[in-house]
Formats: C-alpha cells, sequence, structure tokens
C-alpha cells in the first residue's frame, strides 16, 4: 500500500483549495486536495510540505491530521493522509494542475472529485458546519 499526503488549505475566509487534475493523468479531469507520495524516510508533514511547494509554489504550515482513507483503485491500493494546511509563503500556481479554485464546503458537490476524496469532504463538512 502507497502512502499519499494531501494538504486541505483553507483561507481567511472559509474557503478550500481545490484542485483540477489535468487530462491524460490519472484520474484526469477530476478534482482533487493537492499533495502526492510519502518518499521512503520521509515524514508525511514533510511530505507534504514538499509536494505542495512543488505542485503549488507555496509554503505551508501544516496543521492536524484529518482521517486517513484506505482506497483501492484497481491497480493500486493507497492510504490518503489528508492534513489540515494553511498558506504562509509563496504565491500560489497551477504548476501541475489545470485549475486551481477555491470553494466552501456548501459548494464541493458543484464539482466532480477523485474517490478517494469524497470521505474528506465529508468530514469537513460535518466539522465545519457543526
Amino acid at each position: 500500500m502507497m502512502d499519499v499526503v494531501c494538504g486541505v488549505i483553507e483561507n481567511k475566509v472559509g474557503q478550500f483549495l481545490a484542485c483540477l487534475r489535468p487530462a491524460g493523468k490519472h484520474l484526469g479531469g477530476l478534482w482533487e486536495f493537492p499533495g502526492g507520495k510519502v518518499d521512503p524516510g520521509e515524514s508525511p508533514a514533510a511530505a507534504l510540505a514538499r509536494e505542495l511547494l512543488e505542485e503549488l509554489a507555496v509554503v505551508v504550515e501544516v496543521g492536524v491530521s484529518l482521517s486517513p482513507v484506505i482506497w483501492n483503485y484497481g491497480d493500486r491500493t493507497i492510504r490518503l493522509l489528508p492534513f489540515r494546511c494553511r498558506i504562509i509563503g509563496g504565491q500560489l500556481q497551477a504548476l501541475e494542475h489545470q485549475k486551481l479554485l477555491w470553494c466552501l464546503p456548501q459548494d464541493f458537490d458543484d464539482l466532480l472529485w477523485a474517490p478517494a476524496d469524497l470521505p474528506i469532504l465529508r468530514e469537513i463538512s460535518a466539522t465545519d458546519c457543526a
């Protein structure tokens, strides 16, 4: 099983960053929370900070972890480790995604998400609307 981290990045007005995977890539055309694989010997938090710098050109403060998601894509099984994050430096750019979008939890359903991200969306919505 492969460990994958993702950043649940929230801005000051309670919007979360959704990233559109480019066509032609695995899960192309679906929205996701940004992140990537954890390298051997790397902590999940360090992996996430590295991936977000590579993909979005931002420095983040990695905060609390959310519930891990085990997801089987048929050809691979991942353990997705989500963390809440906030941007503390850099200039947000879509270096590896087709599009970036800030959205409120009530707007999550307007986007077509990668399946493994759906439990994270439910957890955020439950937490933020409580």
